[in-house]
């Protein structure tokens, strides 16, 4: 026979049931359940042949996840035009050989890069429900701050070595070329992280190269006054990383927080940025990784994207 509970139990149970299943979806499938994610952008002139760029953002890379690695190499098959690698690599100082395996196969092809603050430091064990309460209180993160003292250096050197080598043209805070292979040229302006304030748009600002093809903008954290710079020089495309599309999203909700100060219905995917009457395409990538400390994500899983670059209508 079947026992039977008194409704007073049969609730509390049914809703600690569901709170379990979640959390180990949250903490063991969705973040296994890498995905691409595709976006058509028009900004190329007329004439232009459509372009594919395969933006990477957020690895968070710890030693053994090789189901990420696995996964970051087959990324090749997609044969993109280049490849634009948005910061965050790290999670892990002593991952920097499997994080670059990871990227072996995709930096044959051209590719640019900038950093984010967990490439420079190791990340540090924080209550999660901190993110809330800055937003709440407009502290973003950590507000274009410097780290605190002692943070860990990860050894970022040999992997902007790595890139450098491969071709890659770093960005930060610095303005860089890339050749396709069928003539087109790419001209791109970056900026360090805003996120630990290592911006210096005044080193690169005076607008976009005209004589490109495309040119284009990159940045690891979209804060605004990043946004704001790049839009008011009329960049025609800014792609970032950093809000892990809001890592975890409330269905029909979408995201609570960023990290950062843009908006959290701009989180991840392709949305538009206006300031003194100049529009600019805005792409956030939800990144494939999470901090080592909160490897959580839910209704927001890890991905890459892969953006169509079609001409202007």
């Amino acid at each position: 026979m079947r026992a039977r509970y008194p409704l007073s139990l049969t609730v509390p149970l049914g809703v600690t049931a569901v709170g379990a299943a979640c959390l180990v979806y949250a903490g063991a499938i969705e973040p296994r359940s890498f995905r691409l994610r595709r976006v058509t952008v028009p900004v190329l002139p007329r004439g232009t042949r459509s372009l594919r760029v395969l933006q990477v953002s957020d690895i968070h890379m710890v030693s053994g996840q090789n189901r990420k690695r696995h996964w970051l190499q087959s990324l090749a098959g997609l044969r993109p035009d280049f490849v634009v690698n948005t910061g965050d690599n790290l999670s892990d100082p002593e991952a920097v050989p499997e994080l670059l395996d990871a990227l072996g196969p995709l930096m044959e092809f051209p590719g640019a890069y900038v950093f984010g603050s967990n490439d420079y430091y190791g990340p540090k064990l924080r209550n999660p429900a901190r993110y809330l309460v800055e937003k709440a209180t407009g502290r973003h993160g950590l507000n274009g701050n410097p780290p605190a003292v002692g943070a860990v250096h990860n050894p970022w050197e040999g992997m902007r070595d790595a890139f450098d080598a491969a071709g890659w043209v770093g960005l930060s805070n610095a303005r860089g070329r890339i050749k396709l292979s069928s003539g087109e040229e790419i001209a791109l302006t970056g900026l360090d992280d805003p996120h630990i304030k290592r911006d210096r748009y005044d080193e690169v600002a005076g607008g976009p190269e005209t004589d490109a093809d495309l040119p284009l903008a990159v940045v690891h954290a979209p804060y605004l006054r990043a946004l704001d710079a790049f839009t008011a020089d009329r960049y025609p495309l800014i792609l970032a990383g950093h809000t892990h599309g809001g890592q975890l999203r409330v269905p029909f909700r979408g995201a609570l927080v960023t990290n950062c100060d843009l908006d959290t219905d701009r989180a991840r995917g392709l949305s538009h940025h206006e300031v003194d009457g100049h529009r600019s395409y805005l792409h956030v990538s939800a990144g494939c990784g999470a901090n080592r400390y909160t490897p959580f994500r839910f209704a927001c899983p890890p991905e890459a994207t892969l953006l169509t670059l079609i001409e202007r209508p």
